[in-house]
């Protein structure tokens, strides 16, 4: 073998910056063979060179750097990997890289999100690749599949787990019906949730992942504010267990389809039938169920964080670059990316659970029907568990398929009786076909 190496720069040594660094010690020589030339790292940038990482002496002469930036422009650095995070830094150095000729393999999906379609311009202006496989779904190879693996299919569909935090909460409170505030300060105790929580619970994390996929899949340039999203913070230990008396799951689910209002986008927590392909995704893991014409429907399940699985998405790219692949951002040139029309959600049709805390006295429920019958609603079935006359008791409501703009409006005024305690609660139940 006498090619010269494939020489990194590595901006960011954390968990997954560590990983890359312990893979590529252990598979050398086997990703040698594989590329026909040795891969090294010549360059790295972290706030404490002194740190003690565990990483040994694997960075060897690996020359330091406090600046990103500068490193992009290292004459010994062949490809930058981005593992740095955020939109400023990170932004700035994958800039450089690209100003200089240089293709970037980034884990950064806020980056992405927001930037991406500059990034994308950038990087095709100067002939080179732009890959993110780590920045979705971890070590689930989803993006390659998108982009390559599925390209001769009309993508009409795209849902998605892609929040491991979240789901670990949502799996912990199911098995033991706990709430939502105990299970959560459990999980930042045993470091599974960050101190301030609010990108993972509030599913802004899994809409920067769901923006990429969508462009992926349908060819759009998404604007990432037009993204309906909503967190976990309202699902509470109750509508866990009513959900499984019903024969559903609540997941936080990316769901992206095209429809004849446009693109339907949006992060939200669902009801899925127990037998559904996301179901029985549990814990930090991530599933992502595909819809092809030709293919009809592809399951991708794997963890979709931490040091090993990320790091082995972020190798996967830089295989690539060493092999000459180089395909756009978005699978398709830049140029071509239509600005997606962003359907509202009230367009949305579907089926919906609601979980209304009233009085127990007689009337309540003829009048919650009568609303119901008035926006057209039609109710599936209807939950009342026990008497308490005069108490609060919980009523559980499974509609059929309804228009969203009339549930909304429903709501507003069954919230709106003397009778009904709290704020109605609404989980939309998804049609997502089983394993």
């Amino acid at each position: 073998m006498t090619k010269q190496a494939l020489r990194l720069g590595v901006a960011g040594l954390g968990t997954v910056g560590g990983g890359l660094v312990r893979l590529l010690a252990t598979h050398r020589d086997r990703l040698a063979l594989r590329i026909g030339r040795p891969i090294e790292i010549t360059a790295v940038c972290a706030r404490d060179p002194n740190k003690d990482r565990g990483l040994g002496n694997a960075l060897g002469s690996a020359t330091w750097y406090a600046d990103p930036v500068a490193m992009a422009a290292d004459p010994a650095v062949d490809v930058m990997v981005e593992l740095i995070g955020g939109e400023t830094v990170a932004k700035a150095a994958v800039e450089a890289a690209l100003s200089k000729g240089k293709p970037v393999v980034t884990a950064n999906k806020a980056l992405l999100a927001h930037h991406g379609v500059a990034l994308s311009r950038m990087a095709e202006a100067a002939g080179v690749a732009l890959n993110f496989e780590a920045a979705v779904a971890g070590g689930i190879p989803v993006v390659k599949a998108l982009r390559e693996g599925l390209s001769g299919n009309r993508i009409e569909a795209v849902y998605g787990i892609l929040n491991g935090t979240s789901n670990y909460i949502l799996t912990d409170m199911a098995a033991r019906g706990a709430s939502f505030e105990s299970v959560l300060a459990e999980a930042q105790a045993l470091g599974y949730a960050e101190a301030d929580p609010s990108f993972d619970v509030d599913g802004i994390d899994a809409a920067h992942k769901l923006t990429l996929l969508a462009s992926l899949a349908f060819g759009v340039a998404v604007d990432f504010d037009s993204v309906p999203v909503e967190g976990i913070r309202g699902v509470s230990a109750q509508d866990i267990a009513f959900a499984r008396e019903l024969g559903f799951r609540i997941k936080l689910v990316g769901i992206a389809r095209m429809t004849g209002e446009g693109l339907d986008i949006r992060v939200h927590p669902v009801m899925v039938a127990e037998g559904s392909a996301l179901a029985h995704v549990d814990g930090v893991f991530n599933g992502v169920v595909v819809q092809g014409d030709f293919v009809d429907q592809m399951v991708f399940e794997g963890r979709g964080a931490g040091a090993g699985p990320t790091a082995s998405a972020v190798m996967a790219d830089i295989v690539d670059i060493a092999l000459g692949l180089k395909l756009p951002l978005f699978g398709v040139p830049t140029e071509t990316l239509v600005p997606a029309k962003v359907a509202p959600v009230t367009a949305r049709v579907g089926a919906c659970y609601l979980r209304l805390s009233v009085v127990d006295r007689p009337g309540v429920i003829a009048d919650i029907a009568a609303i119901l019958r008035d926006e057209r609603v039609s109710i599936e079935s209807l939950l009342q568990r026990g008497r308490a006359p005069g108490e609060a008791v919980p009523v559980v409501i499974v509609t059929h398929e309804v228009a969203e703009a009339a549930m909304v409006a429903a709501l507003t005024r069954i919230g709106n009786l003397p009778s009904v305690l709290e704020p109605p609660t609404m989980i939309r139940i998804e049609e997502i076909k089983r394993a």
